[in-house]
């Protein structure tokens, strides 16, 4: 029968206790035989037959993740790759791997002729298209099947139905399928829209039919701001999807965001693996995700999951799919958004409570064979999921870039997984999304599953790059987010808070001790010529006399350098005295592992006032560091002299706030300018940002002296853009 249902196959593992204490198997994608869920693998001679050879059309997390559950399954992987990415972890892992083209997504990671020619060349049976770049492009989907490839994803009809944000709610609302009110229709005059804007009630949601990523998309509060909005969201939609038709919608404030993921195969059958609360956004980007969403009782639960069903079936879906709803946090009634069609990137954190692995499911799914029944599909536990991304918090979210000179991730185990497609020493390009890895963590309930998302974050440690690991921390741990009281609009409602805690200027006195001791440490072993002569391995050796050393450190984010003093016992060479100017603590060191005394050079344990202290100092460059260290995690360095840096600060220079690409440089040699005048944009990992100019005089006239062109820039704040100069003109008789 068509409709056969299939049977879960379960592999035996040694955790038979935590297997009766109803823990879930995680699906640590290091592990190569761990208990799952699986589809049917029918031995008749009319069973389908599994893929055994697939290209995987993408990079990163994603391609490491697909390729380590082929590797399980006995399925070759094929690599497409970068110039840029020719020495990453995603080729290492793969049996072949070829280079399609520069570094630019445009010109190697979305060129679906290579991609396929690579496929065709080397007798890949399928393509795995992973998430974001051709993963949701119906062409490309059409292309495969005409070259006789499996695309591992669903028939291009359903990508074009869900796609298009108009015909999608269309589609829903004819199978029942609750939808925001709102206007989708294909008139895109901006007086009728700004007249159906007015008959739906503002606050509105303008967005692009075509729209993904928070792109094309703008909240409009009132009628006087609506042109501007709507203008601003069709130049992103135009940009981004070549397309810039919107939709109107109401806007649901305070919502939650809850999402099921569905599954579908080609036989007619189609299930759900219950739902994820994805509220916690930035920039209407997720970072902390978590499965199952909380506060809904079984009937709600069960209304979510049957209208997913529906909306998948009612497009002939294939594969799996992630069907995005917002949820009024007063009324509880929820509403359709979107439908992804492909795997998400959150899709661990229901891997973890279904004991499943996705990636499994949609390999056998392609290759023919059915899904199970949806009653055997079971929700036990809790899971969340943190995304680490290389940018600066503080400074907006902006992306970095550069390489990961220290890394460091917890332990996986079959409750922790870390996710990630890069390596220690691997380079965070502006060219790509800015994420690190996924930290993945299971407990039998919500409390515990955060709390153990918590310490696993403090194990997680990043040297060489900014990222949001601390605004991670500061996010899981704020009550708010504890008691589950999260809408979509958590980070704006505590930004000011989360923000303190995110800052470095608040380092307290002990861990400035630390700092101090390990710093010095590291570079009397450096200045060391390894021998045990006192001459030669002590800086500043006196004879039968306990010595002093005054350390000053520039600690990242604060306004002031901090000047602490050891004081070394000449009798007892791990012993040590500490203090912080300006603070009465005084601190009394003995050093049990000195940094660079143990197998890893960057490990230090001493003990404080008698209390047992272990860190890690990651040197980032000759003069700086990053003290790891109980649950802290903050950047320091030796002052230089201002001739020493490199950087002349020049107020009438405009110079890139981040790693980029120059687009457009809106400013030309003559023009006058302003005070925040924007002068170029830049572009780097989904995100545009126009540095606008500064001046000191309000009642001098600055104009542009001279304009820079750049590829792109490779050091933030440090390549000019643009240069202005003060001149001196009259205007109407007043110089």
């Amino acid at each position: 029968s068509l409709f056969r249902c299939c049977s879960f196959l379960r592999q035996t593992t040694t955790a038979t206790a935590r297997a009766s204490a109803a823990v879930p198997v995680s699906v640590p994608v290091t592990a190569a035989a761990v208990a799952r869920r699986s589809l049917s693998t029918s031995t008749t001679s009319s069973a389908p037959k599994m893929l055994e050879k697939v290209l995987i059309a993408n990079r990163g997390e994603i391609a490491c993740r697909i390729m380590r559950t082929c590797e399980k399954l006995g399925v070759k992987t094929v690599a497409v790759f970068s110039e840029a990415d020719r020495n990453s972890l995603h080729v290492a892992m793969a049996d072949e791997a070829y280079c399609v083209g520069p570094a630019p997504s445009a010109e190697s990671y979305l060129r679906t002729d290579k991609i396929i020619e690579v496929a065709k060349n080397c007798n890949a049976q399928g393509i795995h298209p992973g998430y974001g770049f051709l993963s949701e492009n119906d062409e490309f989907a059409d292309k495969c099947d005409e070259a006789g490839i499996t695309f591992i994803g669903p028939p291009s009809s359903a990508i074009v139905s869900m796609g298009l944000k108009d015909e999608s709610k269309r589609i829903m609302e004819a199978s029942g399928v609750p939808v925001v009110p709102g206007y989708h229709g294909d008139n895109q005059d901006k007086e009728f829209l700004k007249t159906k804007a007015s008959e739906i009630g503002f606050p509105v949601m303008i967005k692009a039919v075509k729209g993904g990523g928070g792109k094309g998309m703008r909240v409009v509060h009132t009628e006087d701001d609506f042109f501007s909005a709507l203008e601003h969201a069709q130049n992103e939609s135009r940009k981004h999807f070549k397309d810039d038709r919107v939709l109107l919608e109401r806007y649901v404030q305070r919502p939650r965001h809850v999402e099921v993921q569905v599954f579908a195969d080609k036989h007619g059958n189609a299930v759900h693996l219950f739902e994820r609360d994805c509220s916690l956004q930035r920039r209407h980007q997720k970072i902390i995700e978590e499965a199952p969403a909380f506060g809904l009782d079984e009937s709600l639960r069960e209304e979510f999951g049957s209208a997913a069903v529906r909306a998948a079936l009612a497009v002939g879906y294939v594969g799996a799919g992630t069907v995005e709803f917002i949820m009024d946090t007063v009324s509880n009634k929820f509403y359709f958004m979107e439908m992804n069609t492909r795997l998400q990137v959150e899709h661990p954190v229901t891997e973890m409570v279904t004991n499943t692995d996705l990636v499994e499911w949609q390999l056998r799914v392609a290759s023919g064979f059915p899904i199970c029944d949806q009653s055997e599909i079971t929700c036990t536990g809790h899971s969340f999921e943190a995304r680490i991304y290389a940018e600066n918090p503080t400074q907006n979210f902006l992306p970095g870039s550069g390489p990961l000179t220290f890394m460091r991730t917890p332990v996986v185990s079959d409750t922790v997984r870390v996710e990630t497609g890069v390596r220690e020493g691997d380079a965070v390009t502006p060219f790509y999304d800015p994420m690190i890895a996924k930290l993945v963590v299971w407990d039998t309930d919500r409390e515990k599953a955060l709390t153990k998302l918590l310490n696993e974050l403090e194990n997680f440690q990043v040297a060489g790059l900014p990222t949001n690991i601390k605004f991670l921390q500061a996010c899981g741990g704020h009550p708010g987010f504890r008691a589950a009281d999260v809408t979509t609009d958590f980070i704006p409602d505590h930004n000011d808070e989360l923000m303190a805690l995110t800052c470095n200027d608040n380092v307290s006195p002990s861990n400035l001790a630390v700092a101090a001791v390990a710093t010095a440490q590291k570079f009397r072993n450096d200045n060391s010529d390894g021998s045990d002569d006192p001459w030669n391995s002590l800086k500043g050796f006196r004879a039968n006399v306990n010595r002093t050393e005054s350390v000053l450190l520039d600690v990242d984010g604060a306004d002031e350098s901090s000047e602490v003093e050891i004081t070394w016992s000449n009798s007892d060479s791990n012993a040590m005295t500490v203090s912080v100017v300006g603070s009465d603590e005084l601190f009394h060191f003995e050093n049990i592992v000195g940094v660079g005394s143990s197998t890893d050079p960057t490990e230090f344990v001493y003990r404080i006032n008698n209390k047992k202290v272990a860190g890690r100092l990651a040197l980032i460059n000759f003069n700086e560091a990053n003290i790891f260290s109980e649950g802290s995690s903050f950047t320091v360095s030796l002052p230089r002299a201002s001739h020493d840096l490199g950087v002349v600060v020049d107020p009438n220079k405009v110079v890139a706030p981040m790693a980029g690409i120059v687009s457009k440089v809106l400013l030309k040699a003559g023009d006058v300018v302003s005070k925040d005048d924007e002068a170029v944009v830049m572009e780097a990992m989904k995100m545009e940002v126009r540095p606008s100019v500064v001046v000191l005089n309000p009642k001098t006239v600055y104009v542009v002296a001279h304009t820079y062109t750049y590829t792109f820039t490779t050091h933030s704040h440090t390549n000019c853009i643009l240069q202005t100069c003060p001149h001196t003109v009259d205007v109407q008789g007043a110089t």
